[in-house]
């Protein structure tokens, strides 16, 4: 029976240590925020997850974004979707919204149910991504993140309920 109990454990034991989220291997004492769902119509899109250390978010410290797709959809899509939001914030240097649009399209796979990229902020430095636990890609302008991830934590967002959700004020 001990055997058992061993080689039961031994076969689970990647399991567990693949539970960690990317959150937890890139953002100190990572834990979450908030989350929420976002809805277009009636049509769920994903749920988000937020990130940050001791559960406490600031702009000024590393935090990350995972958005579990709920839909289908297209990498470039996402891409554009994001430029769009980016866009609505008051960004208007069209030449860094062209050369962040082209990095976005190499880096964004297309999504089904399920899916998982996670984005982690770094402050004055980069942005990477991660489809799952693989790394997918870096935009390495330090502007890049603080416009990004307002498209959810800005008071600018187009989705101010799932912003109250992510940050905690919901």
């Amino acid at each position: 029976m001990r055997n058992i109990l061993i080689v039961t454990f031994l076969i689970l034991l990647p399991s567990f240590a693949s539970a960690n989220t990317v959150a937890e291997q890139y953002v100190a004492d990572a834990k979450i925020v908030g989350s929420g769902r976002l809805n277009v119509y009636l049509f769920d899109v994903y749920d988000a997850y937020l990130y940050a250390p001791d559960g406490k978010w600031s702009n000024s410290k590393p935090y990350a974004l995972k958005l579990k797709y709920l839909r289908n959809i297209k990498g470039k899509k996402i891409a554009d979707k994001s430029i769009e939001q980016i866009r609505e914030q008051g960004f208007d240097n069209e030449v860094k919204l062209a050369a962040w649009h082209r990095q976005m399209i190499q880096i964004f796979p297309d999504v089904t149910d399920g899916s998982e990229l996670t984005g982690i902020y770094i402050p004055n430095l980069e942005t990477q991504f991660f489809n799952r636990d693989e790394k997918i890609g870096t935009i390495k302008d330090p502007e890049f993140g603080k416009w990004f991830f307002g498209i959810w934590l800005s008071e600018n967002t187009a989705a101010p309920k799932l912003r109250e959700s992510l940050i905690g004020l919901r």
